[in-house]
């Protein structure tokens, strides 16, 4: 990266700032026990938890390559998960869904020393976020955890019509950025998404990987935590 002169700085949401598994987290351990799901048999909320997280994940990703729709992805996961642990049909808390995405947005778990690294950057960059996260709930998210004043722009998946990877979702990220590729870079944790999106959109990319996963891809650095961009930018 040495050399670069970038001006426009474009985050991903879910896992690269806002800590996704940990707000959910907290939100269905509230949830567990407002529908009292012990008595329907549920009597292991980290099962519970677990179980949703891992299915969760495979629906967005299904969801990102365009595979599913919002709306049958919001109608499986949960159903999904109660079924696989046992739940009888007729006993599925068929509000939980809609509990579940009123409330889990308004969390405010951020990854570590979020806000000083985006005070850091925001001094010396415009700042902006392109998200496949569904845009009422990340619009919440932002504002709820302090992040919404630091980007200059918010473009959004479900207003875009396209989901990253997808060059059409960076093309209009940086029109409505006023933005050039050779001073742009997309910083993101999801290789499928954030990084190959990137990559084949011809922009410089940074891996946010705080599992510290393997893998092939040609990214432009990769960081284990937010607080190493202040030395990379």
């Amino acid at each position: 990266m040495e050399g670069k002169k970038y001006t426009h700085l474009f985050f991903d949401l879910d896992h690269t700032l806002w800590d996704f598994d940990s707000n959910a987290r907290e939100t269905l351990v509230e949830l567990y026990h407002h529908y009292k799901l012990a008595e329907i048999g549920l009597h292991n909320p980290d099962v519970f938890i677990d179980t949703y997280t891992k299915n969760n994940h495979l629906l967005w990703a299904q969801y990102h390559t365009g595979k599913i729709t919002k709306e049958q992805l919001r109608e499986t996961r949960f159903k999904q998960t109660f079924l696989q642990l046992g739940v009888a049909p007729e006993l599925l808390p068929h509000q939980f869904e809609e509990d579940y995405v009123t409330l889990c947005p308004t969390k405010k778990n951020l990854f570590p020393r979020t806000i000083e690294v985006l005070d850091y950057l925001s001094a010396k960059y415009t700042l902006h976020i392109i998200t496949n996260g569904f845009h009422e709930s990340s619009i919440l998210k932002m504002y709820g955890s302090g992040l919404k004043p630091y980007f200059a722009t918010v473009t959004c998946s479900e207003l875009v019509g396209s989901n990253k990877p997808d060059p059409h979702i960076f093309e209009t990220a940086l029109a409505e950025a006023n933005a050039q590729k050779q001073e742009s870079i997309m910083i993101g944790d999801s290789l499928e998404a954030d990084i190959a999106g990137a990559i084949a959109f011809g922009i410089d990319c940074i891996y946010f990987n705080p599992a510290k996963n393997e893998h092939k891809y040609p990214v432009t650095n990769e960081i284990y935590e937010l607080y190493t961009l202040t030395n990379l930018l």
